[in-house]
């Protein structure tokens, strides 16, 4: 190691304070219980967080449409003050073939400006037709007694770019789980540093750099790692990540939302990357919830990227040959997303201006001979899995994959159209260009209509004027 420490010790800030006239971020805590055709939302607390909101004063008005719920804060006479659509793990779950058998409980949080009297939150759940259909909601009172003004476990809180104010500036959080002590101290800010490079090397995050914030904490773990139970690997982490989502042993998000929540509420952020101290391939990303990603596999740059696109501005999945453990819906709607698009007769084409005129819709690409290809690696990728072969063999494979699609894709990239494939089917949704970060591990481009997304959200979470 070059001899650099007290430089290094200089430019990673530990932040102390903030001003003291901003008001504070608040959190309602609920409990999610359905499953067997019942849903059920049930307050577990409400709690004043240590830190100022990080965004403008005045709130944030969600009117973007996405998200399979939505939460809104309202003044008694109905005035939404404050709003945000959100991709909870409870609206994945309950796709899945356990939630018609059994009931299962999921912690969330909703989070806000500190309200200067009483509020209502109302949540908002998405129904068959796609319009969202209230389902919940409960009185919030500054006056209580109740309310948690007691600051969670203090965690140090470290700056890994700063560009502004938070009020003025888009804040991400790292969040290191699975990270030693001695890891916290060294590894995560080289991490932490590495993974935001990745995600500004790539449009339209390298031209808005100067608008965001990264901030880093690392709350230090016992042991190196997290929990991937498919391997007899346990773990309790102080963020509680973990492998094997739903049975699906690449997906990692962490069920400790309150532990997760206590952690992360020193630092002034809007949004989360989970930093998850792993060389095993895997990550996962829920709208305006929380991304992670594996930051010592060899395909770390990608998984940080591509999760944190469905986190930070819903781009839904673009492939279609990768197993998933959630069902796709029983009728074919056009979803709410704004990558991918079912196609359907009279409908208008979500990204209709982006397309160049006489280009046939749907646009022909190789998709046969992409399958062709899928069928045997998806096979090779399974059974790699199933006899816990080294992690090189599974990086070797996507190498080989990545070079194939790159080389078959090449003469179709940049053309707009509505390609056959998308959304984890074959046949009925379609995605807006043959390739992208969204689609394969091309990390060289998002496509047109995503750069415009997150183009989009950008600038939606900056102050105006």
């Amino acid at each position: 190691m070059r001899r650099c420490s007290a430089l290094l010790l200089l430019s990673w800030l530990v932040v102390t304070a903030a001003p003291a006239a901003a008001a504070p971020a608040w959190r309602l805590d609920v409990f999610h219980t359905g499953g067997r055709g019942t849903e059920l939302f049930a307050v577990d607390e409400v709690l004043v967080e240590p830190l100022p909101w990080p965004g403008p004063p005045s709130g944030y008005l969600d009117t973007t449409g996405f998200g399979s719920y939505r939460y809104e804060v309202r003044e008694p006479g109905g005035r939404v003050w404050f709003s945000r659509g959100y991709g909870p793990i409870f609206a994945e779950w309950v796709t899945t073939a356990e939630a018609a058998t059994t009931h299962r409980t999921f912690h969330e949080s909703f989070r806000f400006p500190a309200p200067a009297g009483p509020v209502d939150v109302v949540v908002f759940r998405r129904g068959a037709t796609q319009a969202f259909v209230e389902v919940w909601r409960t009185r919030v009172d500054p006056a209580s007694p109740f309310v948690n003004r007691a600051a969670p476990p203090p965690q140090t809180l470290i700056e890994v770019e700063r560009h502004g104010d938070p009020e003025r500036a888009v804040d991400l959080l790292l969040l290191g789980d699975g990270y030693t002590a001695a890891q916290c101290a060294a590894k995560f800010p080289a991490d932490a540093r590495r993974m935001a490079g990745a995600l500004f090397a790539r449009e339209p995050f390298r031209e808005h750099r100067r608008d965001f914030n990264v901030w880093g904490i690392c709350a230090p773990a016992a042991e190196a790692g997290v929990a991937r139970p498919s391997a007899d690997i346990h773990r309790r982490t102080p963020v509680g990540a973990t492998y094997d989502i739903f049975g699906s042993e690449r997906y990692v998000l962490t069920y400790q939302n309150r532990a997760f929540r206590d952690v992360a509420a020193w630092a002034p952020y809007e949004f989360v990357t989970i930093l998850v101290n792993s060389a095993t391939y895997g990550g996962g990303g829920l709208y305006n919830v929380f991304s992670t990603a594996a930051v010592d596999s060899a395909w770390a740059e990608y998984l940080f990227v591509h999760e944190f696109a469905h986190h930070f501005a819903a781009l839904a999945d673009e492939y279609y040959t990768s197993p998933v453990a959630y069902a796709s819906p029983a009728q074919v709607v056009e979803p709410w997303e704004p990558n991918v698009t079912a196609l359907l007769p009279g409908a208008p084409l979500k990204w209709a201006d982006l397309v160049t005129a006489g280009t046939p819709l749907p646009t022909p690409w190789p998709k046969a001979a992409f399958e062709a290809y899928q069928r045997p690696a998806q096979a090779e990728r399974a059974k790699l899995r199933a006899d816990r072969r080294p992690e090189g063999e599974m990086d070797a494979l996507f190498s080989d994959e990545l070079a194939f699609t790159t080389r078959t894709f090449e003469p179709a990239v940049g053309r707009v159209g509505a390609y056959q494939g998308a959304y984890y089917d074959a046949g009925a949704y379609y995605r807006p260009e043959v390739d992208c970060v969204m689609f394969t591990r091309n990390l060289s481009r998002f496509c047109a209509v995503c750069r415009r997304v997150l183009a989009d959200v950008i600038a939606r979470h900056l102050p105006k004027g």
